[in-house]
């Protein structure tokens, strides 16, 4: 099996820097997990021509050639670039698949309500609706995740949920030879964020982040975070 990092994610800005707010676009460490028969993108959330551009680059491999993507919590920063893969199937913990959708349903039935009659597309001047109805769809399109996402005779990547962050945010944890190797998504965002102990913010439910925190640590001697380059876990006696 070969895992690699094909881009590395940022915060929008980085509160444990002590970096002010809105001083970039936010986007997440984007992996490739890829066996004989599959190849897994988890968490394209650059635009898709950067993408595109930066697969043969890092990795060898075309867009087309993509079999599978996974993301670990849905988001504008994990999913930016995933219509470029509109050939391939799209994963999705369940958990979060189905409470982000009753989310957005339930947002997006507010405001209609709230429009009135045959006045929603009227009304939708910020164009709100719109943009949560485009976000319903993509979240339909995505399938439940199996628990084993890559079983062969050598390899296998199992998914781990990790949720509080997001309500069902998942990674991918993949055993190797002498190391377990977890895909943390941001449950465990930057090498700040795991030598402080600190979980993301804003986050759904923060003691179920910490937990989810505490269980990334416990189980992996090397982290692909959320926001970061690969991390080799020096923590993992500390919490």
């Amino acid at each position: 099996m070969d895992v690699r990092v094909i881009s590395i994610g940022a915060l929008a800005s980085h509160p444990l820097r002590k970096e002010p707010a809105g001083d970039r676009t936010g986007h997440a460490t984007i992996t490739l997990v890829r066996t004989k028969g599959r190849a897994i993108l988890v968490d394209p959330g650059l635009p898709a021509p950067a993408v595109a551009a930066l697969l043969p680059e890092r990795a060898g491999i075309e867009a087309d050639q993509i079999t599978h993507v996974f993301l670990t919590r849905f988001s504008p920063d994990t999913a930016r670039g995933i219509r470029l893969f509109d050939h391939a199937t799209w994963w999705i913990h369940n958990d979060e698949r189905e409470q982000i959708g009753l989310h957005l349903a339930t947002k997006l039935r507010e405001l209609i309500d709230a429009s009135g009659p045959g006045s929603a597309d009227e009304d939708d001047e910020s164009g709100i609706m719109h943009a949560l109805q485009q976000d319903i769809a993509v979240l339909q399109r995505f399938e439940p995740a199996p628990d084993r996402l890559i079983e062969d005779q050598d390899s296998r990547a199992d998914l781990f949920p990790l949720p509080g962050v997001s309500p069902g945010l998942a990674g991918l944890l993949i055993p190797q030879s002498r190391r377990t190797l977890l895909i943390t998504g941001d449950a465990i965002a930057t090498t700040e964020h795991l030598a402080k102990g600190a979980v993301i913010s804003p986050c759904h439910d923060l003691e179920q982040a910490k937990e989810s925190f505490a269980e990334a640590v416990e189980i992996a001697d090397v982290i692909i975070p959320g926001r970061d380059n690969v991390l080799f876990n020096d923590a993992r006696q500390m919490f």
